[in-house]
């Protein structure tokens, strides 16, 4: 690390924090900031505190005015940059004042979920001013209207960073899949009641599709209202991987229900081919047409091609079926448990109704979804239960039995290249799981706009990114993206203080375990970060929202 003086033909002087690396074998410099407005003292401060950057007790003792304290944490907030600028995503959203802000929303959401305030509260501990090169203080204000900014040029953002994963060509595959977020309260402009896969009755809810790469890389989100059914999304999917994304000999690949009859005719419109699953009923239906049969089904994979040229993957996960038939046994005791209760309670009670009680359990029964293969009955004042061999034998037949659809043809893709590329559909469900979870918290969404809605779940996207990324360079070390995240927030800058105001943030050498963290990560600390002394603060206060201490 060296500061560089140059001028430009004598009209002017200008002063560059520099720093020199190696890479395949040659010397190389990259400018670190811009110096330029530092004072001739601050300039000298500086390179005096580099020359001696290995030995700052001896400097320190030859400089009464210099003071060194410990300054804002670095570790973290350096990762994650360094790694957003590694993918593109820093590019992309571009070195504007609005880019940049949102550059910080992606990087609060890596390293400590919460809202817009509680992202404000971190820049006031992280250097985030110092790393992004922020001119001025921001609040969570500029944090909500940032959303909307980021509503208004994802698209553009999207196509930078998909330019940027995919120069040449594009890919030939695209996973796809949607899921649903509860809301909590009733003002979000896109929250409605639908199909809730968070188990959270009652509550509205807004439903987010993902594109993602055949890699399982996220390409695009979109959020919808919550009552869109998953079908729906997939005509916006089709014309943007059309429209925007280049086109050309695509495969779609979406979960089972998805990609019904008018999807499928939306893909052909375009020459795009599709591998689904279809549902039950549907395998049902086929059986009963002959188009297979389930002798097939005891084969490692087996291929059929109908007479209108669909083709059909069939498969039996013997462990899936293994877990089929002991839920089922499992919900089998669970209703015996009830109706033993129903009698015991009955037999105590002689002028209890009998009526009621077989109400509740029939009621139970048609809940835990038995009622296909159960007859529940009474009989003076005992309740009984019968199990139906002959439906239950018809309801087991297909106990882990799943079928694939696709019209692509055998010389395009064998069973096995097919089978293949819809377990790939696993990645998206992963991304689901990390963006609804403790990971990412996409949820609760403390937003209400539509616009804000759908900036909140891109920067959550722009996260998972980063996320997914540090995760693949971390997964020979023995500890989770966020322990290895909370580790590197311990490492700070020392503010270096020279006649009471702060010159220079030089940065420790860290401790070997931040060293592999940092090296598994292709990422390396700078020596010395530049000092803005920008300091953040929320708007809110706590101290309004807590009571009042009571005297006694």
């Amino acid at each position: 690390m060296f500061i560089e003086k140059t001028n430009s033909r004598g009209k002017y002087t200008c002063y560059l924090l520099r720093e020199s690396y190696r890479e395949g074998g040659q010397v190389k410099h990259r400018t670190i900031a811009n110096l330029s407005a530092c004072s001739e003292d601050d300039i000298n401060a500086m390179r005096l505190s580099l020359k001696h950057k290995k030995d700052l007790a001896a400097l320190i003792a030859a400089c009464p005015d210099v003071t060194l304290r410990q300054g804002l944490s670095v570790g973290a907030v350096w990762l994650v940059y360094d790694l957003a600028r590694q993918l593109g995503i820093a590019d992309a959203l571009g070195s504007s004042t609005a880019g940049k802000l949102a550059l910080w929303q992606v990087i609060a959401r890596v390293i400590d979920q919460g809202s817009r305030l509680s992202a404000v509260r971190l820049a006031g501990s992280h250097a985030a001013c110092d790393i992004l090169a922020l001119d001025e203080a921001f609040n969570e204000d500029d944090l909500y209207t940032n959303l909307d900014w980021l509503d208004a040029h994802q698209a553009d953002i999207e196509d930078r960073l998909f330019k940027r994963a995919w120069p040449n060509r594009p890919p030939g595959l695209y996973l796809y899949d949607v899921t649903s977020s509860y809301l909590e309260g009733v003002c979000n402009e896109l929250g409605a009641f639908g199909y809730n896969r968070d188990g959270k009755t009652g509550k509205q809810q807004i439903v987010i599709g993902l594109l993602c790469d055949g890699l399982g890389r996220p390409l695009s989100i979109e959020v919808f209202a919550g009552n869109t059914q998953d079908q729906a999304t997939v005509a916006a999917e089709i014309h943007k991987v059309a429209q925007r994304f280049g086109g050309g000999e695509i495969t779609f690949v979406g979960d089972r229900g998805m990609l019904k009859s008018r999807q499928v005719e939306d893909l052909n419109d375009y020459g795009f081919h599709y591998i689904t699953a279809i549902t039950k009923p549907q395998i049902e239906s086929l059986l009963d047409k002959g188009v297979f049969q389930m002798e097939l089904f005891d084969q490692e994979l087996a291929d059929v091609q109908s007479d209108d040229g669909v083709r059909y993957i069939l498969r039996r996960n013997p462990e899936r079926a293994a877990e089929v038939r002991q839920t089922r046994t499992e919900k089998l005791a669970s209703l015996q448990r009830v109706i033993g209760r129903h009698n015991e309670y009955l037999a105590a009670h002689p002028r209890a109704s009998v009526a009621v009680a077989l109400k509740t359990a029939r009621e139970r029964c048609a809940k835990l979804k038995m009622t296909g293969w159960v007859v529940v009955s009474a009989s003076e004042r005992t309740i009984s239960l019968t199990l139906d061999p002959t439906q239950l034998s018809e309801i087991e037949k297909l106990d882990g039995c799943y079928v694939l659809k696709t019209d692509l043809s055998r010389q395009a893709a064998d069973k096995e290249t097919i089978h293949d590329r819809y377990k790939d559909l696993a990645q998206v469900e992963w991304a689901f799981r990390i963006s609804k979870t403790v990971e990412l918290e996409m949820r609760p969404i403390n937003v209400r706009l539509a616009s804000r809605t759908r900036g909140h779940a891109f920067v959550v996207m722009l996260a998972y990114r980063i996320v997914q990324e540090l995760a693949c360079r971390w997964g020979a070390l023995n500890l989770t993206v966020q322990e290895g995240i909370d580790e590197l927030a311990s490492v700070c800058a020392m503010e270096m203080n020279v006649g009471g105001k702060p010159q220079a943030n030089p940065i420790p050498e860290p401790r070997p375990s931040i060293r592999r963290l940092l090296e598994a990560a292709s990422v390396r600390l700078p020596s010395v970060l530049p000092c803005k002394g920008i300091k953040v603060a929320s708007r809110k206060k706590l101290q309004e929202n807590r009571p009042k201490r009571l005297n006694y």
